[in-house]
């Protein structure tokens, strides 16, 4: 718990880790500063791109505790701002789910890697990044929780397929190997709360460890406080159910 007294200081930069097939990409890294260890967290950005407001909560999780890594899913789009990278990924039909899961898995191991790390890493995306929050948990060992924040398309149409997105991640629910955190609003659609009971049964069938959370009044997105759609109240009590969370599976 943080307390008036404590030292506090953070280092905060861009760095370049392996991703998927071994290439090289950028990620933004967060830590506390000193000897730790510190827990880790795997942070996967929305559609509209690896932006500011994935950098602010990258260093949130630095401030509470945790080496926190941000992995550019779109780096082989090319670079420029987040909205013209983001614009062209949609006009390409997203980025291939194997290539995202590799490159969330490299930046799983550069953690691991670190000195000052204590062995324990989660997983936690919004929107687009909490569907591959979900598959990649479904997919990846070496996750020891993952917080899927209102991501859609987890459950999927046969006519919502695509060669980058082959299977739905809701087909992986009997391999997931952590505990999982959701949060939805109830005013969603995407995903819509007929999905989110379909994801909770999948789960309970399989007797996976998970907690959900919905919320009324609260949309797609009601974390984002510089767009309409952000609800305080909720947006509030969703992070402290997120630190809540990886207090428990990766603190102790």
């Amino acid at each position: 718990m943080y307390t008036t007294d404590l030292y506090e200081g953070m280092l905060a930069e861009t760095i370049t880790i392996q991703g998927a097939n071994d290439d090289f990409i950028y990620a933004y890294l967060a830590r506390p500063l000193g000897p730790g260890p510190f827990p880790g967290v795997v942070l996967i950005h929305h559609m509209p791109g690896w932006d500011e407001w994935y950098r602010e909560i990258t260093r949130k999780f630095a401030h509470h505790g945790y080496v926190a890594i941000s992995p550019n899913l779109y780096n082989r789009t090319g670079h420029g701002t987040p909205e013209d990278v983001a614009a062209k990924v949609r006009a390409d039909g997203g980025i291939p789910d194997d290539q995202a899961v590799g490159d969330i898995e490299g930046g799983m191991k550069y953690l691991r890697s670190l000195s000052f790390h204590n062995g324990k890493v989660g997983v936690i995306g919004t929107c687009s990044g909490g569907r591959l929050t979900f598959l990649t948990a479904c997919r990846s060992e070496g996750f020891d929780a993952a917080a899927d924040l209102w991501g859609g398309r987890v459950i999927m149409t046969q006519e919502e397929l695509t060669p980058n997105m082959p299977v739905a991640p809701i087909e992986y629910t009997e391999k997931l190997t952590c505990p999982l955190l959701g949060l939805f609003g109830d005013e969603d659609q995407s995903p819509t709360p007929a999905q989110v009971d379909q994801h909770e049964s999948e789960l309970k069938k399989f007797g996976k460890s998970y907690e959900f959370h919905r919320y009324a009044g609260a949309g797609h997105g009601f974390f984002y406080y510089d767009r309409a759609m952000y609800r305080q109240e909720q947006a509030v009590d969703g992070w402290q159910k997120i630190f809540g969370f990886f207090a428990k599976y990766l603190t102790s």
